[in-house]
């Protein structure tokens, strides 16, 4: 069963890798990566993390394609459509709840970029030391107001975005925003590995130390891969919802694999080197690109103002253009849905999703500072958000897609999709049937059991 024939598609195939690539790449790709790596044996978590890609990454990512090409619906009409009448469709809503309660608290995040961007570009970390830094940083986020303002402007790019529709809005902004972000990330990189002292850096990220690899390491690769790739969002099912019949599923995927890779790699070519350059031992989390790196800067480029300046305003455009374009994906999961299920016109659908979202986002705010002393389970509102997504409903869902396409949907819609309907020769579907079954369930269960510490 299908839905919606007439659905508005992307309008090229470059379109659609680019718009599914900037779902993918984001705020982890830039911090989150470079430090899993350099504490789990560099060149050898980079290799577990690829093997990763491949074997789990790519098998879901194609599952989740397959479910919103075929169903030509949002994630959340999507399992109905392929499977009516049956308790499928809550996968799909699930899917829906997750992109908009991730959107609610990493839009205040998102709005951080925009306050550095600023003050990269007004001079405010001129002269600074690695204190003031720390200073600067907790005197930001937990002020009740200025954070608030970065993230309904954060939260009204998105939305004008959105409100465009796909082809003149999702994809005209992922044809401009991915090829900037490539070329700012390899720039970037490039000034970081030619600095004094960066070959201690580079080694770091690099130089294989198979000592460093545990039972815990291939799980945190596994981890990894699976968010990184923003899998169990809805994003890349809805995204898949306006591919058109000639999209390769399996080279799209691949294509979107490779690309989320590249900027990782190149993210942490952009951090260790210059933070070993100035002896600086990178740490994890926020602090990593919101403390350590205005200080990078300052010192590795002090002798230059003006490339200090350069440098900086470029790295915080680079975040700033990467969470966007999460944001714009995260934002089209729940407008669609409800475009799709309660026929809204998309602005209103849009309109309903922005203001949710706003007030998730100011709660979330408020959170890391005025109301810090409310908790649930012991974190507060921001933290329980965070734990609540990425640790349950992520994997939950990731499961679930692997378990449909692998055991519920019918065969042959299944190798019709991936070859195209016989126009593409597909070697790799038996192996793919296989991992979707067997592999990947068990995997993701085991990523799931790790992160809510029941592994020991």
């Amino acid at each position: 069963m299908q839905h919606n024939h007439e659905r508005v598609g992307f309008g090229s195939k470059i379109g659609a890798i680019l718009a599914a690539a900037g779902s993918a790449v984001g705020l982890g790709n830039i911090w989150r990566f470079p430090f899993e790596t350099g504490n789990h044996g560099g060149a050898a978590f980079i290799l577990i993390y690829l093997g990763c890609v491949f074997i789990f990454g790519l098998p879901i990512m194609i599952a989740e394609f397959t479910i919103g090409r075929r169903s030509k619906a949002s994630t959340g009409g999507a399992y109905q459509a392929l499977a009516p009448g049956t308790k499928w469709k809550w996968v799909g809503y699930l899917g829906v709840l997750t992109g908009f309660l991730i959107l609610g608290y990493y839009s205040v995040v998102a709005g951080w970029t925009l306050e550095y961007v600023w003050q990269a570009a007004t001079g405010g970390f001129a002269g600074k030391s690695s204190t003031e830094f720390i200073t600067m940083f907790q005197e930001f986020s937990q002020d009740p107001l200025r954070p608030l303002l970065w993230l309904f402007i954060f939260m009204l790019l998105t939305h004008f975005i959105i409100v465009k529709g796909v082809e003149k809005g999702i994809e005209r902004s992922s044809k401009v925003m991915m090829p900037i972000l490539f070329i700012l990330v390899v720039l970037l990189a490039i000034c970081s590995v030619t600095l004094p002292g960066a070959e201690k850096g580079v080694e770091f990220l690099l130089k294989p130390d198979f000592s460093k690899v545990t039972p815990d390491v291939f799980l945190g690769a596994m981890g990894q891969a699976f968010f990184s790739l923003s899998l169990g969002m809805g994003c890349l099912s809805t995204y898949a919802s306006y591919f058109g019949k000639d999209t390769r599923l399996g080279r799209t995927a691949m294509s979107v694999g490779l690309i989320d890779t590249f900027v990782a790699i190149l993210a942490g070519l952009i951090m260790f080197p210059a933070a070993f350059a100035v002896g600086i031992q990178p740490d994890a989390g926020p602090s990593l690109v919101f403390i350590t790196l205005p200080n990078v800067f300052q010192q590795a480029f002090g002798g230059v103002p003006v490339l200090a300046w350069i440098c900086s305003v470029a790295f915080y455009i680079l975040l700033a253009l990467a969470a966007l374009t999460s944001t714009i994906s995260l934002h089209e999961v729940s407008t669609a849905f409800l475009h799709e299920k309660f026929h809204f016109t998309r602005g209103r659908a849009a309109c309903i999703i922005t203001c949710g979202c706003l007030l998730i986002g100011v709660a979330s705010s408020l959170a890391l500072g005025e109301w810090s002393s409310y908790t649930i389970g012991g974190m507060n509102f921001f933290d329980a958000l965070d734990f609540l997504t990425a640790k349950i409903m992520l994997p939950v869902a990731g499961v679930f897609a692997a378990i449909f396409v692998g055991w519920v949907l019918d065969r042959s819609i299944v190798r019709g999709e991936v070859t195209n309907y016989g126009a593409l020769r597909s070697a790799y579907y038996p192996l793919y049937i296989f991992i979707l079954r067997f592999i990947a369930p068990v995997g993701i269960v085991l990523i799931f059991m790790n992160e809510l510490g029941l592994l020991g």
